[in-house]
């Protein structure tokens, strides 16, 4: 959650969060400040750099003023969480949106998403886009399938799903409520309309689809860098780190922690160091041939580790 004014009663020091980096200076904002207000332009002390520590967008930090008025980041406060890519601390939620159609929903992609926010610790909520194509008989038999899977499947999990329709404004309004006092991150299939959703929840932003990418310097001629959006009591952080997704970060080892059910039933398999592939006496294999785990999560599982095995052998 998005933490209250922190002051260091030592030395005083004003304290915020760092909301934008960009060409080596990180722009706070300070603790109790208009979220749309001015921020204190900062470099970093060099001691940082000596113990290789990296100030991160969404970091809360203790700065000093300088007499030019800009400001020198003192102290990074501990973090909740750290994504590599995008370079990003203190996410508590991430909202995987995929569109029921165009594309068509993909399982195998939204677990490798899912896999990723759990080895970060991460509070996955998925969020079905274009539910006005699903309502005006646009989908095809295959999404509204897929549609079904994610509800039967996800839902049985312990994931929240959301639907939306940024046209029609259906749920925006209910996935705006849970995003208040969280830093999140959206993140899903280029084209599952996450710019729209973002307009929607909130009309004031006024951005064209392509233009919040532009403004988070992912278009054509601008500087790419990490910037924290405030949406109405939340702030959201761009995600172009999330379109490739190779497991480069994650051990084999980690790879069943991240299926939230095969972690739930891993104590009870015969072996300590089980697989979930063929070992006699696995509490998960026995749940997916009774229906306790869906075979497409198993199979995703099996597909992920092979990946990681040839990955592994190659380098």
């Amino acid at each position: 959650m998005m933490s209250n004014s922190v002051k260091n009663l030592k030395t005083g020091s004003p304290s915020g969060r760092i909301v934008k980096a960009l060409s080596g200076y990180y722009y706070v904002l300070p603790d109790g400040a208009d979220p749309h207000g001015a921020t204190v332009q900062c470099r970093a002390r060099g001691v940082f750099k000596k113990k290789g520590i990296n100030p991160l967008v969404g970091d809360e930090v203790l700065y000093s003023l300088t007499e030019n008025g800009e400001g020198t980041v003192e102290e990074i406060l501990p973090r909740s969480s750290e994504l590599i890519r995008p370079p990003v601390s203190n996410v508590d939620l991430a909202i995987l949106v995929f569109s029921v159609t165009e594309p068509t929903l993909n399982l195998q992609l939204l677990d490798k998403f899912l896999v990723h926010i759990e080895h970060a610790g991460i509070e996955p909520l998925l969020c079905l886009s274009k539910r006005d194509l699903e309502a005006e008989g646009d989908e095809t038999e295959e999404a509204r399938k897929a549609t079904e899977d994610v509800r039967r499947i996800y839902g049985a999990i312990g994931y929240e799903v959301y639907g939306t329709s940024s046209r029609r404004g259906e749920g925006v309004e209910a996935l705006h409520e849970r995003l208040r006092g969280h830093i999140a991150v959206f993140a899903g299939q280029s084209g599952v309309g996450k710019s729209s959703l973002l307009n929607a929840i909130v009309p004031g932003l006024a951005l064209e689809t392509n233009e919040i990418s532009n403004r988070l310097g992912r278009g054509k001629h601008t500087t790419r860098h990490v910037e924290l959006i405030e949406v109405g009591g939340a702030y959201v952080a761009d995600t172009p780190g999330f379109s490739q997704l190779d497991f480069t970060e994650l051990g084999i080892e980690d790879l069943g922690y991240c299926f939230k059910e095969m972690r739930e039933l891993a104590p009870s398999c015969k072996f300590r160091a089980c697989t979930h592939v063929h070992e006699p006496g696995c509490a998960v294999l026995a749940a997916v041939e009774d229906g306790g785990v869906a075979e497409s999560r198993h199979r995703h599982y099996v597909q992920f580790l092979t990946e990681m095995k040839e990955k592994k052998r190659r380098y």
